[in-house]
């Protein structure tokens, strides 16, 4: 038993080490690096670059680095997915390559999970060095930070929220064998959630929705809840977004506030009503609360909606792998 598991592992690690040389070969990694430092600098930047336009002096922030969600936005997250995964299958199939790979003393399970934890490795060094660049130059550009224990939990959530979009380029490329459709047809799927979903949670009043597809989620108000349906002049309390991609920012919220978990203290989400229009002013808008709930709920619900959508897409893609037909 002992003898087979090791060898198992040799093979493992050996398609593991074939996939991180390819991406250094390709360039892939360093490409990731390029992206990443021209995000964090755009990120450290915007400071500056309103301060140049409106004439405002630069106030130091002591709370950048753990409220910049490393850098990035829903969309760097997803353009990292993209990048980390869109080849790792449907390139081995465009270019030939997937013939002798599989003619090696390798089952198909062990090269897609060895191909798998390379992509989660190389994107893990990439957000290390995100991670590292926008702690320096936090320090530099606002000043010194606080709470940077919290750091890690950044990270994490950063991982969380890329990951799920990983998993869904992983299996268009898989299904459908070309790096083109592994991009394409996750971006149609980012593009429509968010634009969609965008509308139908405040105008619609079905924001609920939101909680359960990747990307930035609902967004409540966090605070001592008003009545459920009566309508109020605008939303009290502080926003919240309840997504995937708000995971790492809704975790350091937990740390750092306690009075988060006074029972009193909920996420309260608002159907927008549009009022008459009258000529030269602007629309009367009023908000009705429709449901709230605890602020632990909201970051145990996105945590699990990452790890449903990542397991059940990686199957899939998995499953897919081992029945597809590979014809010289």
């Amino acid at each position: 038993m002992s003898v087979s598991h090791s060898s198992w592992t040799a093979k493992f690690l050996a398609v593991v080490r074939y996939e991180i040389l390819w991406n250094i070969r390709k360039k892939k990694f360093l490409g990731m690096l390029v992206v990443a430092f021209a995000l964090a600098t755009l990120s450290l930047a915007g400071g500056h670059i309103v301060s140049a336009i409106t004439g405002e002096p630069v106030e130091p922030n002591p709370d950048f680095v753990i409220n910049s969600n490393v850098g990035l936005g829903g969309f760097g997250f997803f353009l990292f997915a993209i990048v980390t995964a869109m080849n790792i299958i449907s390139a081995e199939f465009e270019s030939g390559t997937i013939v002798p790979l599989l003619a090696k003393p390798l089952s198909r399970t062990t090269v897609f999970l060895g191909k798998l934890f390379a992509a989660f490795l190389t994107l893990l060094a990439t957000y290390c060095f995100l991670m590292i660049y926008m702690t320096v130059g936090g320090f530099v550009v606002y000043g010194p930070q606080n709470n940077l224990h919290l750091v890690p939990l950044s990270l994490l959530g950063a991982l969380f929220s890329t990951l799920i979009w990983i998993a869904i380029v992983l299996f268009f490329g898989t299904l459908f064998r070309s790096s083109l459709i592994a991009a394409l047809g996750p971006f149609g799927i980012w593009l429509g959630t968010n634009i969609i979903g965008s509308i139908l949670a405040v105008v619609g009043g079905q924001g609920w929705i939101l909680t359960y597809i990747p990307g930035s989620g609902n967004t409540g108000y966090f605070g001592e809840p008003p009545p459920l349906g009566v309508e109020v002049e605008t939303p009290l309390g502080i926003a919240v977004s309840t997504g995937t991609d708000s995971i790492g920012p809704n975790l350091i919220k937990y740390i750092l506030h306690p009075s988060i978990l006074h029972p009193s203290w909920v996420v309260t989400y608002y159907k927008m009503n549009m009022g008459g229009i009258i000529p030269g002013e602007s629309p009367q808008m009023t908000w009705t609360p429709l449901y709230s709930e605890p602020f632990p709920t909201v970051i145990l619900t996105s945590i699990a909606v990452a790890l449903v959508y990542f397991i059940v897409f990686v199957v899939i893609s998995w499953y897919v792998f081992r029945r597809a037909q590979v014809t010289e």
